[in-house]
């Protein structure tokens, strides 16, 4: 399946990159790493995660404490990222996004 990870994501992403990193030097780099890691899960397997609001699955990285917020459109084979939170944010943030 094609991903596409929408701007603001893309934004969580590299925030929490930078932050990671002025916390000790490569833990950004091993952030993005654990995020492509289940990126590649999803790709594989889009509907094994569980739908926790409307039509948005959510998967939770192994390392570090960050929610994946996804959408799934089997007929176009696409896997489309809205958000990439910290798991103790109120999921109002990323609703707007939908």
């Amino acid at each position: 399946m094609k991903v596409i990870i929408l701007p603001l994501a893309k934004e969580d992403l590299n925030e929490t990159k930078v932050w990671y990193e002025n916390k000790l030097k490569g833990l950004g780099k091993r952030f993005l790493s654990e995020v492509d890691k289940k990126i590649n899960f999803i790709k594989i397997n889009p509907i094994a995660s569980n739908i926790r609001y409307d039509e948005i699955h959510t998967t939770v990285l192994d390392v570090f404490p960050f929610m994946i917020h996804y959408t799934v459109n089997t007929d176009k084979e696409t896997i489309i990222i809205i958000a990439v939170l910290h798991t103790s944010l109120d999921p109002n943030k990323w609703q707007s996004r939908k």
